[in-house]
C-alpha cells in the first residue's frame, strides 16, 4: 500500500486517533502528517515523536499553530529529529519556539540528511535564532542545506540580525524560497536583500509582502533586476508603500526574463512547494500583488529534480 496523508486541523485529538497515527507512522503508511493546531496533551505529544523518530516514509511534517507549545515538546521534537532520517519538510508556524527553543532544535535541524524546507515563521525568534538559521545555509561548496525557509512574522530579529542572513543568502548554493513577508524590514534592510538577490545564482522567490517598503526600495530592486542576470522569477511586494508603476515594471522585466530562458530551452518544469505554509493573518480570505501577475503563480516553483520529494501530488 502506497503511503498516504494524515491531516486534522484545530481539533482535540482523542487517545484512539493518536494511536491510529502512531500505528500509520510504525507501519511507515504515512507520507504526510499535518496536525495543525490540534490540542494534545504532552503524554500522547511524545507518543507521536517517538513513532515519527523511526517513521521512513513520512517527508512532510506539519505541527503549525501551536502545537508544540513548550519547551519540554520542543525537547521531544528535536530527540525525534535526531533520528528519523526522511522528513524533507517541517512546518512549525505560530509556534512559540523563541530563541532558546531553536537552540534546542538546531543541532537535530543541522544534522538532518533530508530536510529542504522549513517554516519558522511567527516564532518569536530574534538575532540569536538568525545566527543558527544561517548555519543551515551553507555556502558555496559545502554541506547540502535548505532550499526553502520562511521566516514570516518575527519581529523580533532586527536589522542586525536580517543582514546577516542577506549575506548567508547571498553565498548559499542551495535555497531557492526565501518568505520575509510581515517583518518591519523597511528600505535599508530590503537594499541589503537585493544586494543578496543579486549574488545568489540559486534564489527563485522573494516574499516581501508587509515589509515597510517604500518606492525607495522598489527602483532599488528595480535597478538590480534591469542591470543583473539572477534566478528571481516571482517578487511579493504587495502591503507596501509602492506605486503600481514600479510593481509593474519589476513584475514586466521579470516575466521577460522568464520568457527569454523558456525561448533558450532553460525553463524548468515546476511543481508545487512548500504547501504546508501558513499563510500570515493579513492574508487569510485575501487577496495579494505578486510577481508574476498570474494568481496561479502564487505556487512557489521549484525544479523537478525535487518533484516528488516535496509532496506536489498531496492536497492540502
Amino acid at each position: 500500500m502506497l503511503p498516504s496523508s494524515i491531516q486534522i486541523s484545530g481539533e482535540p485529538l482523542s487517545g484512539a486517533e493518536v494511536r491510529d497515527i502512531c500505528r500509520g507512522l510504525r507501519d511507515n503508511a504515512v507520507r504526510l502528517l499535518s496536525l495543525r493546531g490540534c490540542r494534545l496533551c504532552d503524554r500522547d505529544f511524545g507518543r507521536i515523536c517517538r513513532a515519527l523518530a523511526g517513521a521512513t516514509s513520512l517527508a512532510q511534517l506539519n505541527l503549525n499553530l501551536g502545537v508544540v507549545s513548550s519547551p519540554s515538546r520542543i525537547k521531544q521534537l528535536a530527540e525525534a529529529l535526531r533520528t528519523n532520517r526522511s522528513i524533507q519538510s517541517l512546518f512549525l508556524h505560530g509556534s512559540p519556539l523563541t530563541d532558546a527553543g531553536l537552540a534546542l532544535l538546531n543541532p537535530a535541524l543541522a544534522l538532518h540528511p533530508a530536510l529542504v524546507a522549513l517554516d519558522l515563521g511567527d516564532c518569536m525568534l530574534g538575532d540569536e535564532a538568525i545566527n543558527l538559521i544561517c548555519g543551515l545555509l551553507p555556502p558555496d561548496g559545502a554541506k547540502s542545506g535548505l532550499k526553502e525557509l520562511t521566516l514570516s512574522a518575527n519581529p523580533g530579529i532586527t536589522p542586525k540580525g536580517w543582514s546577516r542572513l542577506a549575506i548567508a543568502v547571498a553565498h548559499s548554493s542551495q535555497v531557492r524560497v526565501l518568505n520575509l513577508d510581515y517583518n518591519p524590514l523597511g528600505d535599508h534592510v530590503a537594499g541589503m536583500l537585493a544586494v543578496a538577490v543579486a549574488s545568489s545564482r540559486t534564489l527563485e522567490v522573494l516574499d516581501l509582502e508587509g515589509t515597510g517598503l517604500t518606492n525607495q526600495s522598489a527602483q532599488t530592486l528595480l535597478d538590480m533586476v534591469e542591470n543583473y542576470p539572477t534566478a528571481l522569477r516571482s517578487l511579493v511586494l504587495a502591503e507596501n508603500s509602492i506605486s503600481p508603476e514600479l510593481q509593474q515594471q519589476i513584475c514586466d522585466l521579470l516575466s521577460e526574463g522568464e520568457e527569454e530562458e523558456e525561448g533558450a530551452g532553460g525553463a524548468v518544469d515546476t511543481q508545487e512547494w512548500g504547501r504546508g505554509r501558513e499563510p500570515a493573518p493579513h492574508q487569510r480570505g485575501g487577496s495579494s500583488w505578486m510577481c508574476p501577475s498570474d494568481p496561479s503563480s502564487q505556487m512557489v516553483l521549484m525544479t523537478s529534480g525535487l518533484g516528488d520529494s516535496l509532496l506536489a501530488e498531496t492536497e492540502m
